[in-house]
This record gives structure tokens, C-alpha cells and sequence, in this order.
């Protein structure tokens, strides 16, 4: 009987140990000089610690300070200019009030005036009517007719000048009204216009740019862990090239460079004994595969 081929349990591979999450360069936010260089190789840094800076950092912290103050200033100004308009608005709105307490209490003093008239009036007609009767009787002297009459005209009269001065003083009312509303609405508008001309957004706007350029001067570390290497020293240029290298040593990870004839035989999950060859340990370690690369490189790691 033919004799069955051997069938192969393990997959045996080179490998590197690295930090958790890979090895990350740390380049410049924009080109310059390193001025300042706050970590070495070795040191441990936090997730936004400061790294270096750039020699233009000196110049951008003025700028951003020089914004800062007109930041002030702007607002300053328009604390005054809103104290002033506030002002303005209140005294408009008191203006309207004094137009129209008086010429209110006036027009209210005309119409008990032209109510009295009315009820004069009423008296008057009724005594005219009884004259008149009385006349065609002949039991009252014509000229007695004719003052009642005189009367009752005259009370009309007395309505009719009382209501033509109700009327001036409802339409000088509301012209005093209006021009002091207006007064209102201008002082609420000069308010708007102090506003828009403070320059306190625009102010904003330029120490957020101001803030954005410092930033560009600063390198920070981007996650927690070790500084691996330093590529620049303080006076080197960072033009197309990283700073320093970062890495989480606190957990580190093994990178198998598994030849693509046996990928196959790797899976997720699979138990995995790591053995150092050249002393960095001497225990065997144990772990399992996380992930599987998606394409084939050249090995980093040669037998020799």
C-alpha cells in the first residue's frame, strides 16, 4: 500500500517584536528648524505631551498674543459702546413715556369735558322741547324760546370745539409717539452698528488663526508610549523627514514573516510559541495570531 505524505502541524517563521500598535514616526506639522528638543531616546511620553518646537515658535507666540489683545480690546469697546447704546434705548423709551403720560392724561381731561358738555346738552334739549310746547300755548314769552334755543346752540358749539380739540390732541399724541419710538428704533439700530463695528468677531477669528499657526510649531506626541529613536537634533531642518520615532512598549507584539507556501495553514486565533534566538529571552512565550497581513512584503528578518 502506497504510504500516506506527511501532513504538516506546525508552520515555523522568523520574527520581530515591536510595539503594540506598530512603530510610529513623528514628523513636523509644517517645515522648519528644530529649536527645542524635549525628549530622548528612551524617555516616556503621555498623549499630548509636548515634543519639540520650531524655531519660528518664538514669532507665532507674539503673533498670537498680539491677537489675544486686540481680542480684548474689541471687547472692551463694545462693553462701552453697548453701555452707551443701553443708555440711549432707555432714555428713548423714558421720552416715550413722558410724550404720553401728559397728552394722555390731557385727552382723558377733554372727554369728561365733552361728557359734561353732552349732559349740558341733554338738559338743555329737554328744557328747549318743554318751551316749545309752552310757546304754542302762548304760556311763554317768544323770547324766552328764542334764549333756550341760543342755549342749546351754544352748548353744541361747546362739543364741537371740545371734540376738534380731543382731535388735535389725539393726532399730536401720535406724532410725539411715533417720533419717539423712532427714537427708539434708532437707538436700537446705532446699538446693532456699534456692535458690528467692534471688530470682536473678526478679532476672534484672527487670534483662532493666530492659534492655529502656534500650534503648527509644536510637535506633540500623538499617543502615549517610549520614544524609539530621534532622527533630528535641535538646529537640523525637518523638511521631508520625521522627528522622532513612538511606540507602546508597555504591550508589545511579535511580527512572524510566515513564507506565503504555508499562510494557508494560519489562522486567527491559533496558538503560538515564540522562541528568541539570539538571547533576548530565554522562556518560551505563548500567544495567539491577532491578524493576518493582507499582503506579501520582503522579509525584514534574514537567518543571519
Amino acid at each position: 500500500a502506497a504510504i500516506p505524505l506527511p501532513v504538516q502541524v506546525k508552520v515555523a517563521a522568523l520574527g520581530r517584536v515591536e510595539p503594540a500598535g506598530g512603530i510610529v514616526n513623528i514628523a513636523s506639522p509644517e517645515q522648519g528648524i528644530i529649536s527645542r528638543l524635549l525628549v530622548g531616546v528612551g524617555d516616556s511620553v503621555l498623549e499630548g505631551q509636548t515634543l519639540a518646537y520650531l524655531n519660528v515658535y518664538d514669532v507665532r507666540l507674539a503673533e498670537r498674543n498680539f491677537a489675544a489683545s486686540q481680542l480684548i480690546e474689541a471687547e472692551n469697546a463694545l462693553t462701552a459702546q453697548e453701555a452707551v447704546g443701553s443708555a440711549q434705548i432707555l432714555e428713548a423709551d423714558t421720552r416715550v413715556e413722558q410724550v404720553d403720560l401728559p397728552q394722555a392724561q390731557a385727552m382723558r381731561s377733554q372727554l369728561a369735558q365733552i361728557r359734561e358738555f353732552q349732559a349740558q346738552l341733554s338738559l338743555a334739549e329737554i328744557d328747549l322741547e318743554r318751551f316749545e310746547a309752552l310757546a304754542e300755548q302762548g304760556a311763554i314769552a317768544q323770547q324766552q324760546l328764542d334764549s333756550q334755543r341760543a342755549e342749546v346752540a351754544q352748548i353744541q358749539q361747546k362739543i364741537a370745539s371740545a371734540r376738534a380739540t380731543l382731535t388735535q390732541l389725539e393726532s399730536a399724541r401720535d406724532a410725539n409717539i411715533n417720533n419717539a419710538n423712532a427714537q427708539v428704533t434708532a437707538a436700537e439700530a446705532n446699538l446693532q452698528l456699534s456692535r458690528a463695528n467692534a471688530g470682536v468677531q473678526s478679532a476672534q477669528q484672527n487670534l483662532a488663526l493666530a492659534e492655529a499657526r502656534l500650534a503648527q510649531t509644536i510637535i506633540l506626541a500623538p499617543s502615549s508610549g517610549q520614544v524609539i529613536e530621534v532622527f533630528v537634533d535641535p538646529g537640523e531642518s525637518v523638511e521631508n523627514q520625521a522627528v522622532l520615532s513612538l511606540g507602546n512598549t508597555d504591550e508589545m507584539q511579535v511580527v512572524a514573516e510566515v513564507i506565503e507556501t504555508d499562510i494557508g495553514l494560519v489562522e486567527i486565533g491559533q496558538s503560538v510559541t515564540i522562541r528568541s534566538r539570539n538571547g533576548a529571552f530565554d522562556e518560551n512565550l505563548t500567544g495567539t495570531v491577532e491578524d493576518i497581513a493582507r499582503q506579501i512584503f520582503k522579509n525584514d528578518v534574514l537567518d543571519d
